[in-house]
């Protein structure tokens, strides 16, 4: 019948040992921490971004402030904070490869399983899937960038 597959990669899922080796499950918790700690990070560096972008806007509404240099500022900022959110992805994608990795050579494999469970739940009938954090935080940097852009065009 032959091994069972992954669905994503298409290759033979390796099984986990009765026994992981020495020192696997510290590194494995090591791993998830750093994980969680890069999350917390960009956690806090959208409170950063949030509260100056709101900031901006609300400076906005200021007679006699120089609208158009307010907002080429929060397009700016706006364009940084969407580029910190593409690396802090690219960093959590690749920690969360190296976590899965890691899982597959223990008895369970909960991260896995959550995401095998995340993926093939249809959640809504207009989105086939969980729709990713990601996806929406990297959204909320391009609507200031375009309340900034209208500003500037109509100025």
């Amino acid at each position: 019948m032959g091994e069972p597959q992954d669905p994503d990669r298409r290759r033979p899922i390796e099984t986990a040992s009765a026994d992981p080796p020495a020192g696997l499950i510290e590194q494995y918790k090591l791993a998830v921490e750093m994980a969680d700690r890069v999350s917390a990070r960009r956690g806090s560096a959208n409170g950063f971004f949030l509260t100056v972008q709101t900031t901006l806007v609300a400076l906005l509404a200021v007679p006699g402030i120089q609208q158009a240099w307010i907002a080429s500022a929060g397009i700016i900022l706006a364009g940084a904070w969407w580029l910190l959110l593409r690396s802090y992805r690219e960093l959590a994608s690749a920690k969360w490869a190296a976590i899965e990795k890691l899982e597959r050579c223990l008895p369970a494999q909960p991260f896995i399983d959550e995401w095998e469970l995340l993926k093939k739940d249809p959640v809504k009938w207009w989105r086939p899937r969980y729709a990713e954090l990601g996806f929406a935080e990297r959204l909320v940097p391009v609507v200031f960038a375009a309340i900034f852009i209208v500003t500037l065009s109509a100025g």
